[in-house]
């Protein structure tokens, strides 16, 4: 499938991160979760830019603090090491001393300095990380490393936790009349809200630049996706995107066509997150447009996504639109009372601050849908943005209320 531009074209591949040149991946079962697979090892066969973006959370997770250690110690990074179900947050100085001792495992397989290798943990926060387990599942990992999708399925589904599927994305690009790839692949559930979610996303590129070059064009795709999405509102202690690319010592900016495919792949990834939302029913995507800028767009865009009462009323079905108003309101973005207007699966629901276009009725039907779209015109500007989430549910409560158990 191609995405039809003006100027360029993106080509949609299968396989996420394992469509990326000298990308390779494994994922096993290491004994971190009874069954399934849960830990994940990415290695990369030249030296590597690596770009970060983290939650913003105070408490960060042990695995966070010492792949930032890392790449303030290393110019070129190497691998990756992953584990799911848990998180090793909030484990104190042992905690801190198993991401090392993962990481020195990593680097003794591999042949690499443990400062080259990422290590990150998603799953049950508070729990100390059997070590042991990990370190006997990096060396089973080690010898199944391959290239290619299946490889990279393997890895998607070890640093799964309450997802029900697998996350990949992937795009071609040209560039100078080369052919490029942009891959990657994500995890991310519940506990996902605006500005860094509960999530984890790995993406790396054959396209060669610098980390200055790559962390400002992660960073912007970030601002358009994960930070973006929403499925409760809560935020996690091991929230990263971790961004790869051929080193380059110095570099500008990524030329169109890379960007364009990163800021793809960083789409796909938020989208499949709310769409796979615990317990959701139903996708939600909220457009705010003739917005005064960018900021005031985003800034209302992610209060409705991230209400409760919105997403009640959507898995409901209850055409409750004074929900959607209010919670743009409680944005406090200076919205103008008297010129709002706002849209439902494209039809005009309710103009100029309390008329309604659209009967109870009809709303209801459109609510009925597993995509629901809403516009609010904000009627005071041009700009607007984007944001995703999901309804939330009586399956949400019933995950969430034992999670541990």
């Amino acid at each position: 499938m191609a995405i039809a531009s003006s100027s360029l074209e993106l080509i949609a591949l299968r396989g996420g991160l394992g469509c990326v040149p000298g990308v390779r991946l494994a994922g096993v079962h290491a004994g971190i979760k009874p069954r399934k697979r849960d830990l994940a090892l990415v290695l990369f066969d030249t030296p590597q830019s690596c770009a970060a973006v983290v939650t913003t959370n105070d408490i960060k997770a042990a695995p966070l603090l010492v792949s930032a250690e890392h790449l303030g110690r290393s110019p070129a990074m190497r691998a990756i090491v992953c584990n799911s179900g848990c998180a090793n947050a909030c484990t104190g100085e042992r905690g801190e001393r198993d991401a090392r001792a993962t990481a020195r495992q990593a680097a003794a397989l591999l042949d690499l300095l443990p400062s080259q290798v990422v290590v990150a943990s998603t799953g049950v926060i508070g729990v100390p990380l059997a070590i042991d387990r990990v370190q006997r599942g990096l060396e089973r990992a080690a010898m199944q490393l391959d290239f290619g999708g299946k490889a990279a399925y393997d890895a998607a589904e070890a640093i799964m936790t309450t997802d029900r599927v697998p996350k990949l994305s992937a795009y071609a690009f040209y560039h100078e009349d080369r052919k490029y790839v942009v891959g990657g692949i994500a995890k991310g559930s519940g506990m996902i809200a605006p500005n860094m979610a509960t999530m984890l996303a790995f993406i790396a590129t054959d396209f060669p630049l610098s980390r200055g070059g790559l962390a400002r064009v992660l960073e912007s795709a970030s601002d358009a996706s994960f930070n973006m999405i929403s499925v409760d509102g809560d935020m996690s202690t091991n929230d990263a995107v971790y961004a790869f690319a051929p080193a380059l010592l110095d570099g500008g900016e990524a030329p169109p066509a890379c960007a364009r495919a990163l800021h793809a792949v960083c789409l796909d990834l938020a989208q499949a997150m709310v769409a796979d939302g615990e317990g959701a029913t139903k996708s939600l995507e909220v457009r705010v447009s003739q917005a005064r800028d960018v900021a005031q767009a985003r800034q209302i865009a992610r209060a409705i996504i991230n209400s409760n009462l919105v997403k009640t009323a959507i898995y409901g079905e209850d055409p409750n639109w004074g929900r959607i108003v209010a919670a743009a309101g409680a944005a406090r973005a200076q919205l103008d009372p008297a010129c709002w207007s706002l849209y439902l699966n494209g039809k005009p629901w309710v103009a100029q601050g309390a008329i309604e276009l659209l009967s109870e009725a009809e709303a209801h039907r459109e609510l009925e849908g597993s995509a629901i779209g809403v516009e609010l015109r904000l009627g005071i500007g041009e700009a607007e943005a984007t944001g995703w989430g999901c309804d939330l549910s009586r399956d949400y409560v019933r995950i969430n209320a034992s999670y541990r158990t």
